[in-house]
C-alpha cells in the first residue's frame, strides 16, 4: 500500500545524481591519513580505494533487490526484519541509535573542529569545545524543522562539490618535487594481507551512504532497468573521483606525509593555492562537512522515534513525543547528542569511524544474505529489480562484508570489542520488553 502512494517520477539521472550525492560526503578528505598510514605506499591505499569500491557497487546491487522488492519506510530495518525476525531488526536499530549515527557526529565534529584550528593556526585545546558546540548547533537546527535542515542539506551539498573538483583539477598538474611511485606495493613494517585489510576498512566510512540509494526504486518509473544502472554508474562515478582526488593528493605530497596529517586536503590545497587560496578550500571543506554533520544528525534523530512507535525501546512514550511546532522528535535528539558529546571527549576520529563501520558492515553483511535467504523462502516475492549476475555480485558483497567485519575483529580488536558490547547491551532491553509483552515476535 506504502509503495502505490509513492509516484514514479525519477528517472535515470535524477537517480544517478542521488546515487552519488548520497555517497560523496566528507571522508574522502580526511580519510587519506588512515588509508596510507596503514597502507604505507601510494599503490596499496590506492587499491584500497578501488576494492571498497568494488564492494560498495556489488553491495549497492545487491542490497537494491530488497529496496526494490520492500519498498517500506524503515529501509535495512524492514529487511531484517522481514528475513530474521525482529530481534535481529530490533539491533539494527539499536546499534544505529547508540554507536552508528552518534559515532558519525562526534568524529565529523572531531574532524570539523581539527579544520578549525588548522584554518586559525590555534592549538588542539580548542578541538573538542569546538566540535561540541558543532554538534549542538546543527541538533538546535534540526529541532527548528525538517525544511530548515532540508534547505540546509541542499546548499552544503553543492558546496562540497567545489573542493573536490578544484583539487583534482589544479592537482592533477601541480608541478612539484614529489614523485608518484606505484612500487613497491608494500613495505617490510605494513604485512601486505593486514595492511590492506586495515585500509580497506578506512576507506569504507568514505563510500558509507550506499545502503540507501535503493530506498528510490519505489519512485522511479523503470527501477529493473534504470536502478541498477543508477548505482553502478553513480557508484563507479564515485570510486573515480575517489582515485582521481587521491592520485592528486600523491601528486603534491607523498603517502608517508598524507599519512602523518590529520588535514590532508587542507594541507594539499596550501601547497597547490598557497595560504589564501588553501584557506578558501578549506573553508568549503569545513562547509562540507558541516552538511554531512547535518545529514546523519536528520537522519538519525528520526531511529529512535521509530523503534519507540513499536515500544521497542526504554521510556517510549518519551520518545514518541514530537515539538508541538517543528513535529521534530526532539528527545530521540537530545540522547543521540549526549552519546555522541561523550565520544567527541575521547578525540579519536578514526577509532570512533572504524568503531561504526564494523558494527554497519555487520548488519550490512547480514542484508546481503537475507537476498539468498528471501528468493529461497518466497521465490513468489514481486521483485520490480533483481541483482544481476546473480549469485556471483551477492557473493563478492558478502565475502567483502565478511573480510571487513574480520579483518577490524583481529586487527582492531579494542574497537570491535567496544562495537559489539554497546549493541549486546540491547539484547537485555529486547527480551526485557518481549517478556512484558510490549511487542511480540
Amino acid at each position: 500500500m506504502e509503495n502505490q502512494k509513492l509516484k514514479k517520477e525519477i528517472g535515470f539521472f535524477t537517480a544517478l545524481t542521488i546515487v552519488m550525492g548520497t555517497v560523496i560526503g566528507s571522508g574522502v578528505f580526511f580519510k587519506p591519513e588512515a588509508v596510507y598510514s596503514a597502507t604505507g605506499t601510494a599503490s596499496l591505499g590506492l587499491l584500497a580505494w578501488i576494492l571498497g569500491g568494488v564492494i560498495t557497487i556489488c553491495g549497492g546491487l545487491t542490497a537494491a533487490e530488497l529496496s526494490a522488492a520492500i519498498p517500506q519506510t524503515g529501509g535495512m530495518m524492514m529487511y531484517l526484519q522481514k528475513t530474521y525476525g525482529k530481534l535481529t531488526a530490533y539491533l539494527l536499530g539499536w546499534a544505529q541509535t547508540v554507536i552508528y549515527f552518534p559515532a558519525n557526529i562526534a568524529a565529523l565534529s572531531i574532524i570539523f573542529a581539527t579544520q578549525v584550528a588548522n584554518l586559525f593556526g590555534t592549538g588542539d585545546g580548542i578541538i573538542v569545545p569546538v566540535a561540541i558546540a558543532a554538534a549542538v548547533f546543527i541538533m538546535l537546527m534540526n529541532f527548528i524543522g525538517a525544511k530548515v535542515a532540508g534547505s540546509f542539506q541542499a546548499v552544503t551539498t553543492i558546496c562540497k562539490l567545489v573542493p573536490l573538483i578544484l583539487i583534482i583539477i589544479f592537482g592533477l598538474f601541480h608541478q612539484g618535487d614529489v614523485a608518484f611511485r606505484l612500487f613497491p606495493m608494500s613495505v617490510a613494517d605494513h604485512p601486505f594481507l593486514t595492511s590492506l585489510g586495515s585500509g580497506l576498512v578506512a576507506t569504507m566510512f568514505a563510500y558509507d551512504g550506499w545502503i540507501h540509494v535503493g530506498n528510490i526504486a519505489g519512485e522511479m518509473k523503470n527501477p529493473k532497468k534504470d536502478l541498477p544502472k543508477a548505482i553502478v554508474f553513480g557508484l563507479t562515478g564515485v570510486m573515480l573521483v575517489y582515485l582521481l582526488i587521491n592520485i592528486a593528493y600523491l601528486f603534491v605530497m607523498p603517502a608517508a606525509a598524507l599519512a602523518s596529517t590529520a588535514t590532508p586536503a587542507s594541507d594539499v590545497a596550501n601547497i597547490i593555492f598557497g595560504s589564501i587560496g588553501g584557506k578558501l578550500i578549506t573553508v568549503g571543506i569545513l562547509i562540507s562537512v558541516f552538511g554531512t554533520i547535518n545529514g546523519y544528525t536528520m537522519t538519525g534523530i528520526r531511529i529512535p522515534y521509530a523503534m519507540s512507535l513499536d515500544n521497542q525501546l526504554p521510556f517510549s512514550n518519551w520518545f514518541k513525543k514530537l515539538g508541538a511546532k517543528s513535529s521534530v522528535p526532539y528527545n530521540g535528539g537530545i540522547v543521540i547528542l549526549l552519546i555522541s558529546i561523550i565520544m567527541i571527549f575521547t578525540g579519536k576520529f578514526n577509532q570512533l569511524t572504524d568503531m561504526l563501520i564494523f558494527v554497519i558492515w555487520i548488519f550490512y553483511t547480514l542484508t546481503f544474505i537475507a537476498v539468498f535467504v528471501l528468493r529461497k523462502r518466497e521465490p513468489e516475492l514481486a521483485r520490480p529489480y533483481k541483482v544481476p549476475l546473480y549469485p556471483v555480485i551477492p557473493i563478492i558483497a558478502i565475502l567483502g562484508g565478511a573480510f571487513i567485519v574480520f579483518n577490524t575483529l583481529f586487527t582492531q580488536p579494542m574497537n570491535a570489542g567496544i562495537g559489539l558490547v554497546l549493541t549486546a547491551i540491547g539484547l537485555p532491553i529486547y527480551l526485557y520488553k518481549k517478556k512484558k509483552g510490549h511487542f511480540s515476535e
